[in-house]
């Protein structure tokens, strides 16, 4: 009897066999086929379709790049938005209709109420409902003036004490009346001493009430009110919690984050990217933490003293640092100084010659160090020469990264032109 092996070796080869009678009667069919066909065919070539359908592939795959590059943009864009400053200028526009007519406020009281809350819309909202008086008490936006409508028809103004009309005076919701000689004054010297010029107060030392920005727009000068708003546009991103300025230089966007949505990655439309947390360059999967360190490192003046400690000695005399490069152990401090020693040992080089080594050796370094008394501060030189060693081999690597990255940033935005 035949093992059942036998049989099914047996069973896979009549298999095959029929596969290949299957397969080259198929051939030998289609190839009598298309001979038939062939000679009923007309071969003449028109290379215009060819143009046309050469013509339709490439707007396909153009077309599928471009969809692969929306999509692309879509994913990484998904967590965050990029904002001009057209845009932020939208925004706070916005903001302040929406208090100005929930709260039935002027625009120049909400510009004031937003600023103070950070421009949280609903933080303002809270703190308004919760205790309206207490609120414009805080931010300065009064209800009903402090003072009395003068009576005289000529007033003193409150800073230069000179009497005007009452035509001829201006004040704010206190009733607090100055000149516009001393307001302009006031509100210069304010804006060019930096953004606290957003929440400017009467100049009456006792007084709360807020500076708006239609006395802004009325007294300062031309240049000092494009500051001022310059400074009321920052603001919309710099106390924000979730919009941050892009850190490229020459870049006036802004982007959104989507808090607690993923990596802190992001990438401006000035093509450079950063991480959006500490605000330094795209570095996942490296924590912000340990970034930090490294650029602390790099802008400190530890390194400095790991090289000096490392490569030179103190002069024995007047303690300035002194680096051997080559020659004898003989050194000679700098002037004034001008205090010789030993290298080695330090020792005043009047007591070295011959008997102690010559100018190439100290046998009192020697001596000495078997006896212990310079491991401390050469287990100490040699820490920071290994440390200063370790630190070099990474930033050579770091810098060189940065060189790349740089050198491909610039082709591409020349490719791009």
């Amino acid at each position: 009897m035949e093992s059942e092996d036998d049989m099914h070796d047996a069973n896979e080869v009549a298999s095959v066999e029929e596969e290949d009678d299957y397969y080259s009667g198929g051939e030998e069919e289609d190839m009598d086929e298309e001979a038939e066909a062939a000679e009923d065919y007309d071969y003449s070539y028109d290379y215009a379709d060819e143009e046309d359908d050469d013509t339709t592939d490439y707007d396909f795959i153009a077309n599928y790049l471009d969809d692969g590059d929306d999509a692309l943009v879509s994913r990484s864009q998904k967590n965050y938005t990029i904002l001009k400053e057209e845009d932020i200028r939208q925004r706070q526009k916005e903001d302040v209709t929406k208090i100005s007519t929930v709260l039935s406020i002027s625009s120049e009281a909400a510009y004031i109420l937003l600023r103070r809350y950070n421009w949280s819309v609903n933080n303002v909202h809270e703190e308004w409902f919760a205790d309206e008086e207490r609120v414009r008490k805080a931010v300065g936006v009064l209800e009903k003036p402090l003072l009395k409508s003068p009576k005289p028809k000529e007033v003193a103004c409150g800073i230069c004490f000179e009497y005007y009309s009452c035509d001829s005076l201006r004040s704010v919701a206190c009733a607090h009346l100055f000149c516009d000689a001393c307001w302009k004054a006031y509100i210069s010297t304010s804006i060019n001493d930096g953004p606290g010029c957003l929440m400017l107060r009467c100049p009456e030392p006792s007084c709360g009430a807020a500076v708006g920005q239609d006395m802004i727009d009325k007294l300062a000068s031309h240049e000092d009110t494009e500051k001022y708003h310059r400074y009321l546009l920052r603001s919309y991103v710099e106390d924000s919690r979730k919009i941050k300025w892009c850190p490229a230089p020459g870049c006036d966007s802004a982007v959104e984050y989507v808090v607690g949505s993923g990596s802190y990655d992001v990438t401006c439309s000035c093509s450079y990217s950063f991480c959006w947390n500490c605000t330094e360059e795209a570095h996942r999967p490296v924590d912000c933490g340990t970034v930090a360190k490294w650029v602390l490192k790099n802008s400190a003046e530890s390194e400095n003293m790991n090289w000096i400690l490392a490569n030179s000695k103190p002069c024995p005399k007047c303690k300035r640092p002194i680096e051997k490069n080559q020659g004898c152990m003989h050194m000679t401090c700098t002037p004034p100084c001008k205090f010789e020693f030993c290298w080695l040992c330090l020792g005043a080089w009047s007591d070295h010659g011959e008997r102690t080594g010559g100018f190439y050796a100290c046998n009192r370094y020697e001596a000495a160090k078997q006896e212990g008394v310079y491991d401390e501060a050469e287990r100490r030189r040699e820490m920071a020469k290994n440390s200063l060693e370790r630190y070099t081999h990474y930033y050579e690597r770091w810098a060189s990264n940065q060189a790349v990255c740089t050198t491909a940033v610039t082709f591409c935005n020349y490719y791009r032109m």
